[in-house]
């Protein structure tokens, strides 16, 4: 933060003051230090219809290490030959995250992992009854056993251990707690990851099953969130408030479903709202989020929290009208930051832009009447206002340069 400055008010974003009363944040306990993990490349990657080759995933890996990320998870080596080579491809660039993978818990895929040279693997077993039972025909018994086995190699093969149980949390609490608890007794885990693999938790079970497992595991925690119910970030941040240590996220919130917690608005949540940094380069968040987008052909929506094409434009009148006068008052930034919350530059983000549509006003002519250097009488200025809220509304859209040029050439022979 910069020094001097309120946690809710910097010159590069304006968040209420609410969020910091003491009565709030007292409650929080927040790790040290936090660190994203990122799971594009392979869990991103599950999303249908996208398909990363090799090439794809190590320019996303680079451009994961320039923003400062601590984990690439790279993919599953044992899903296909040519995920293993992208895996050992990205190992061997030596970016500066840790290189992990995924895996089951079975002697084959971890020793994949390890010929792979990565640092660690995230590997699991299911936890669920519809899971196991159903799924496979497993018994938890059968389940534990397995994960028991599996992480104790997986420690033999030197890789750190990262355990989760696959659909976990719609399982029985009971059920769930006894597995992680004898898994890590007789088993080797580094750190457990709390998965929630259909998006279907709140905050408040987030909080609580985190008081719970830390009372039986003495590991660190790890989030692994979907956001099937929209509620991947902010179950992220409730994680991150009671003592989890990294968050999983993909950019652009890429991953099955309805995917996975996207990094984006979970970063910029947790600095903005709670002080908290990620200690990563922001304002490199848009320039990998349109690198994803192009690789991965999913469009992002236009108006996108943080990284969207459209989300410093402005069109109706009032606001422009306050974007303006605040301009002149103060400053520019300072407009930028009381207009759209995050100061656009910060995260890489296009300049804010003054556009003309059906719902415009007088401040929108008088913006572009200035850009072009055209004067306006009063007169004028209504009546160009009039010719575009009408030309918006036919076309059902927003006017070109042209069109608001040929609607000045009109008005003013009409006035004349």
């Amino acid at each position: 933060m910069i020094k001097g400055e309120e946690l809710w008010h910097t010159a590069n974003w304006f968040v209420s003051p609410w969020n910091y009363i003491d009565e709030i944040t007292k409650v929080f306990t927040p790790p040290k230090t936090l660190v994203i993990h990122d799971v594009t490349l392979r869990d991103g990657e599950q999303q249908a219809g996208i398909m990363f080759t090799k090439e794809d995933k190590i320019r996303i890996a680079e451009k994961l290490a320039e923003l400062g990320v601590q984990r690439i998870e790279a993919g599953w080596p044992a899903a296909s030959p040519e995920d293993e080579a992208a895996v050992k491809g990205i190992v061997k660039r030596n970016l500066g995250p840790q290189i992990f993978c995924a895996t089951r818990c079975m002697a084959d895929d971890l020793r994949r992992a390890a010929d792979c040279g990565v640092h660690g693997v995230i590997t699991s077993v299911p936890g669920s009854k519809l899971y196991l039972e159903l799924g496979l025909g497993w018994s938890f018994e059968k389940a534990t056993d397995v994960a028991i086995k599996g992480t104790k190699l997986a420690n033999e093969l030197g890789l750190y251990v990262l355990f989760s149980l696959v659909d976990g949390t719609r399982a029985d609490m009971g059920q769930y707690l006894s597995m992680i608890e004898q898994i890590a007794k007789e088993g080797h885990i580094d750190s457990l990851c709390l998965m929630d693999t259909k998006g279907c938790l709140t905050p408040e079970a987030v909080a609580y099953a985190i008081k719970r497992i830390k009372k039986l595991v003495r590991k660190p925690l790890e989030a692994h969130f979907h956001n099937d119910l929209g509620l991947g970030v902010a179950n992220t941040v409730k994680a991150v408030l009671s003592g989890v240590e990294v968050i999983h996220t993909t950019v652009n919130g890429l991953g099955e479903r309805a995917g996975n917690t996207p990094m984006e608005e979970t970063v910029m949540a947790l600095l903005t709202l709670y002080g908290i940094n990620t200690g990563i380069k922001y304002e490199k968040l848009r320039e990998l989020a349109k690198l994803v987008e192009e690789i991965s052909g999913v469009p992002m929506v236009p108006n996108r929290s943080i990284v969207g094409d459209r989300l410093s434009w402005i069109e109706s009148g009032m606001p422009v009208e306050h974007y303006r006068k605040i301009a002149e008052k103060v400053n520019v930034d300072y407009a930028k930051t009381g207009m759209f919350t995050i100061h656009p530059a910060f995260v890489g983000n296009k300049e804010p832009e003054v556009v003309l549509g059906k719902k415009s006003g007088r401040g929108n002519i008088l913006v572009w009447a200035e850009k072009f250097g055209i004067e306006l009488s009063q007169e004028e200025l209504t009546d160009v206002l009039m010719a575009v809220k009408a030309l918006a509304y036919k076309k059902r859209g927003l006017l070109n340069e042209a069109e608001f040029k040929k609607i000045v050439e009109e008005v003013k022979a009409t006035v004349k």
